[in-house]
């Protein structure tokens, strides 16, 4: 049901004090007052701590700096003459005992008039003794018709137009913020450059940075990492590109719902957090960051609380990406945890959210050590898909060599013996991979010289990879995937090979 839907079937029901928690007073005014117009046409009177009331002539000022006398008003006008009354920041004085007993007084008397009382406020506070008398109704953020009809009306004042692809992109990339914030960085970037064009997203994404600086729980990461620069894992990034427009209104009329998010198991340094980075970059969506740790606080309530914040963020920033890296570091040892029980609660609220929510949020769940993991959060519906992602193979090695080398060494790549690298590198994971380059360089620059291919292999060989300093933890989490418990990341790894030889 939508906010004017609910409000209409309050105004009619009678309920006599309706709290809004909400930072948008313009958009969710001028929906109270066509609604308050469509049932009879309505009065509507509003009131602030400085100007007092507004609107109307016989009443202008009334109440100015007197919360107390601002309800009075409420009982000075007929018991016949139906009215809406907008508070707004009234939340700042129902603490004041004199302000909540006026309020549950009128409760009372409203019950038997055609009047509401209606309290805006950017945030939640509602003390305990008016909690039984107050109604609170949520007022969403634009949605995306009400953001294109927006952005159409900007580019009808500056006579351009953008196409499907891009209205549909610039649209998508505006959601999760306020009307007042699209307004401001869309006129922005016209005054730039005197219309909106595509890159106009990434001024977009800038804004959405702003709203997650003011909270301590999920940065925002910068992306600019590409699908390209993922070396191997080719059934993984086949995965991701099917659902590139998944998140677009076209998705929604042909009737895709919106993609829940996938978990990636597997060894360490195989590119999972590159992986969460580059579908940020790939689909133009925020990519936030929890770090798990964060969200446990020493008050009572204090977790539980930040839990639901993050997802209020979250879904408010939507459509997005939510990145938790290591999240069997976070919730391992579940029911051992002496903390009187918080971290269960904030696991079952968090895995209860995975599964019911319909949000376009989409997580990245990134996992080392899947024994850690509690089972519920295996259980089919939390994410779309798992996959593992193993050590790479030698033709995935090579591509990730030419990856790291096309963009240290761009004009002197065909120096280096690519697939002689890859082939001297066996059971190294990309990271080591990367820091066997960086080994190399320093040998090569306390020399005066480039690095070459004969630099790389030695310090190749100087490294142990973890392949074999954590053999058991890694052949346990081969043999697990072996059993189809996860989708392999890669086409032709060596565990595809040994299942392939296992159906046969």
């Amino acid at each position: 049901m939508s906010f004017r839907d609910e409000f209409a079937l309050l105004l009619r029901a009678r309920y006599p004090l309706i709290y809004v928690p909400t930072y948008e007073e313009e958009r969710v005014e001028a929906a109270i007052r066509d609604e308050a117009q469509s049932q009879g046409n309505r009065a509507v009177y509003t009131w602030d701590f400085v100007d007092g009331y507004q609107g109307n002539l016989n009443d202008a000022g009334f109440g100015r700096r007197n919360p107390v006398q601002a309800l009075e008003l409420v009982e000075k006008l007929p018991a016949s003459a139906p009215a809406v009354f907008i508070l707004r920041d009234f939340h700042r004085f129902l603490e004041d005992v004199s302000v909540s007993r006026k309020l549950r007084n009128l409760a009372r008397l409203l019950k038997s008039q055609p009047k509401n009382l209606v309290i805006l406020s950017p945030r939640m506070a509602i003390t305990e003794d008016l909690s039984e008398v107050l109604t609170v109704l949520e007022f969403p953020l634009p949605a995306a018709t009400e953001i294109k009809v927006e952005v159409e009306r900007l580019l009808a004042a500056t006579g351009q137009s953008l196409t499907a692809k891009v209205l549909d992109e610039l649209v998508r990339s505006c959601q999760g913020l306020s009307m007042e914030r699209i307004r401001r960085v869309l006129a922005r970037a016209i005054a730039t450059h005197g219309e909106l064009l595509p890159e106009d997203v990434e001024l977009v994404l800038e804004e959405k940075r702003q709203t997650i600086r003011q909270t301590q729980i999920l940065d925002f990461y910068p992306t600019t990492e590409r699908i390209s620069d993922i070396g191997g894992l080719d059934n993984l990034k086949d995965w991701l590109l099917r659902r590139g427009g998944a998140f677009s209104e076209r998705a929604r009329a042909y009737g895709l719902p919106h993609p829940r998010g996938l978990m990636l198991v597997g060894i360490q340094g195989t590119g999972k957090s590159l992986t969460a980075k580059a579908i940020a970059h790939h689909w133009h969506l925020p990519l936030l960051r929890l770090d798990v740790g964060r969200l446990f606080g020493g008050l009572v309530g204090e977790s539980e609380s930040r839990t639901r914040q993050m997802i209020q963020v979250a879904e408010a920033l939507a459509p997005c990406i939510l990145w938790i890296d290591e999240i069997d570091k976070a919730f391992s040892g579940l029911g051992s945890k002496g903390d009187a029980g918080t971290t269960s609660r904030v696991f079952g609220t968090f895995i209860t959210w995975l599964a019911e929510k319909t949000s376009p949020v989409f997580v990245v769940a990134t996992a080392n050590d899947i024994q850690a993991l509690p089972p519920e959060m295996l259980r089919k519906g939390r994410f779309d898909e798992i996959f593992f992602v193993g050590l790479p193979t030698q033709e995935e090695r090579q591509a990730i060599f030419n990856v790291h080398l096309s963009r240290l060494r761009p004009h002197n790549l065909k120096s280096y013996e690519i697939e002689r690298l890859a082939y001297e590198t066996p059971d190294f994971s990309g990271a080591e991979i990367e820091q066997t380059l960086i080994e190399a360089m320093h040998i090569a620059f306390s020399q005066n010289r480039d690095f070459t291919t004969d630099d790389i292999l030695e310090a190749a060989s100087q490294i142990i990879p973890l392949a074999r300093t954590a053999q058991e933890q890694i052949q346990f989490l081969q043999d697990w995937a072996a059993a189809g418990k996860a989708r392999l990341a890669s086409k032709h790894s060596s565990l595809s090979n040994r299942i392939q030889r296992q159906l046969q």
